[in-house]
């Protein structure tokens, strides 16, 4: 095959077994891979009614066709699996290394079934494949795992691993790879943690053929041209890192602040991409085969916090910075540092304690509750320390690796936790971006920025711009956007190479490296049927329209300050427009017509 290897790994890890399998080339070619393919199996193999924290849920590692070629910043690969956070069908994509290798060594995906006796890693040698003994290396955070690893099998391996918080189960941990890489979303480091698996290792030293040679060159030099291009893709990116948008929001009235109670902070800048640039950036960092190189390497020099490592991004520099009122750069990265070596989604960790000092400062939680420390908005050494607790399973940080929504309604004062589908909303205030609150509300994993970025024609106007206060054309472009990144996701290409390039040329990538020839509107079709495919697993889980929602204080309490002040979010004028250009019923069910065109 060409662009895919054409295998498949099974790992059972409740009997030891290990089978090789032919990759389904119709299959592939309908769902294209990673994101969509891995989707299509895990909804093929399990019941979305299980719990995802048991063992019969599945876990799946899969890369794109374009996954290890020469294609501009094809590094991605995705993790499938039913999400504990939301209960959604959970597709959670990493770039660094670890996807291109896995093309090497000769599989498209691994499909881990089951749950180890005891702890356990996986190690890929090219075809040599073993399940091993982790009881050394459990309890051991991300870089100590990684090294250890790689001391034990090959310096050259690439290790994707949990650490303390997803062997604990926390609801939003995460899978790391390349120490700094995260499959950070919807909690898929749990359910590697309720496997007593441990890591996945893989060395490969083949190849990965593409059909037509001539014309994949020609395809990669056009897309990796107008990605230098571009503005962001091409230059800001690999200046100031997605920290430049801080400012951006800020400026535009939309930076979610104080758990969303405001839109604008007025020290914002202290922890935007300009300062980070100044103060703490050693160099940037890019994936295998990047051109963008957003990636930060940084350094603490402050006594405080002393330390170095990757990051912040800007999810996590507004997470734990203004969403928690705080502007001190150098905790802020301490505690993404922290998420990191623990193995946590760094946007779930810093909006659960945004959650929880609003609870504090309305005095639903008290001291009493939080061992001591006082959770106001602003304590930049509370925000450290309680990520702290959390991956280290200590104190209030056990409430906390539930989740802002957990965590809230135990209190039960569910509204203040900002989630969609009970999963954290990123940093963009709905009110000040009316088409990112429709795109948070119908994600098929919650709240999310990068299934639909409408920021990037509501904000930074591209491939246009428009009004990101009307909600006139919003829904055909969320549409738009979510089947762009559905196709996108499952081709192994990262998402900011859509800073230059749109579904022309990754149709033209997909189709030169594969051998099916993908026409523009095919690839998007593709995308659409990946997107309807998730929503059915979702009702089958017991999702229905009542779920594609905002939290209460999006649609009632208007923002009251900034450029943006007395906005709410007008979901309720923007969503059945959106089920009838998805052609789904009133109720957002996809019709028989839909369906069939499809081929669900």
């Amino acid at each position: 095959m060409h662009g895919w290897i054409g295998t498949i790994l099974r790992v059972n890890l409740a009997d030891g077994s290990i089978k090789k399998e032919a990759l389904d080339r119709e299959l592939a070619k309908k769902y294209i891979g990673a994101r969509g393919l891995g989707s299509r199996i895990l909804i093929n193999e399990i019941d979305p009614k299980i719990d995802a924290l048991s063992a019969d849920n599945k876990l799946i590692f899969a890369a794109g066709p374009l996954s290890g070629t020469n294609a501009p910043s094809a590094a991605h690969y995705n993790v499938v699996t039913k999400g504990p956070l939301g209960g959604t069908i959970a597709a959670s994509s990493s770039g660094g290394v670890f996807g291109p290798m896995l093309k090497y060594a000769g599989y498209d995906l691994i499909i881990i079934e089951g749950k180890a006796k005891k702890p356990v890693y996986l190690w890929i040698n090219d075809a040599a494949v073993e399940i091993r003994d982790a009881a050394g290396i459990w309890g051991k955070a991300v870089p100590e795992t990684t090294e250890a690893i790689r001391a034990a099998t090959d310096e050259e391996a690439s290790v994707a691993c949990i650490g303390p918080a997803g062997e604990r189960m926390v609801l939003f941990a995460s899978i790391m790879n390349e120490c700094n890489r995260a499959a950070g979303r919807t909690g898929v480091g749990a359910v590697m943690g309720s496997k007593n698996l441990k890591a996945v290792a893989v060395r490969g030293t083949g190849a990965v053929r593409v059909a037509d040679a001539k014309a994949f060159r020609e395809a990669m030099l056009k897309a990796t041209d107008m990605i230098k291009k571009h503005p962001v893709g091409g230059g800001g990116l690999r200046m100031y890192g997605t920290d430049v948008l801080i400012n951006i929001l800020n400026e535009s009235g939309g930076l979610p602040t104080r758990n969303f109670r405001e839109g604008v902070f007025a020290t914002a800048d202290k922890v935007g991409g300009e300062s980070l640039t100044k103060n703490i950036l050693t160099r940037p960092r890019g994936c295998f085969s990047c051109i963008i190189s957003c990636g930060r390497a940084t350094r603490i020099t402050n006594p405080k916090y002393a330390g170095f490592g990757e990051g912040p991004e800007y999810e996590t520099a507004w997470s734990f910075g203004p969403d928690c009122g705080v502007d001190d750069l150098d905790a802020v990265t301490k505690a993404h540092y922290l998420c990191n070596e623990y193995g946590m989604d760094a946007i779930s960790m810093g909006t659960t304690i945004a959650c929880a000092m609003d609870l504090f400062e309305n005095g639903i939680i008290t001291t009493k509750d939080t061992g001591g420390i006082a959770l106001n908005f602003g304590n930049a050494e509370a925000v450290v320390e309680m990520t702290r607790l959390t991956g280290a399973g200590e104190g209030f940080g056990k409430k906390l690796a539930l989740g802002s929504y957990r965590l809230a309604e135990s209190y039960g004062h569910a509204e203040y936790s900002m989630t969609a589908k009970k999963q954290d909303m990123p940093a963009y205030d709905p009110r000040a971006v009316q088409g990112i609150g429709l795109n948070y509300a119908t994600s098929n994993r919650g709240g999310c920025h990068v299934r639909g970025y409408m920021t990037a024609v509501e904000i930074l106007g591209n491939p246009i711009k428009m009004d990101n206060l009307t909600t006139e054309g919003k829904a055909q472009w969320t549409i738009i956007f979510q089947n762009l990144t559905a196709a996108l996701d499952s081709s192994g290409m990262c998402l900011f190479t859509t800073f230059g390039i749109g579904g022309d040329e990754l149709a033209a990538l997909v189709s030169t490296a594969t051998g099916v020839p993908y026409s523009t509107e095919e690839f998007m079709k593709a995308g659409e049927r990946i997107w309807n495919m998730e929503r059915l697993f979702n009702m089958k889980a017991g999702l229905a329209a009542k779920d594609d929602t905002l939290p209460p204080r999006m649609l009632n309490d208007p923002l009251p300050a900034g450029p943006c002040k007395g906005e709410v979010s007008k979901l309720s004028q923007m969503l059945p427009e959106y089920y009838t250009l998805r052609g789904w019923d009133k109720d957002g069910v996809p019709t028989k017509e839909k369906k069939a065109e499809l081929g669900l």
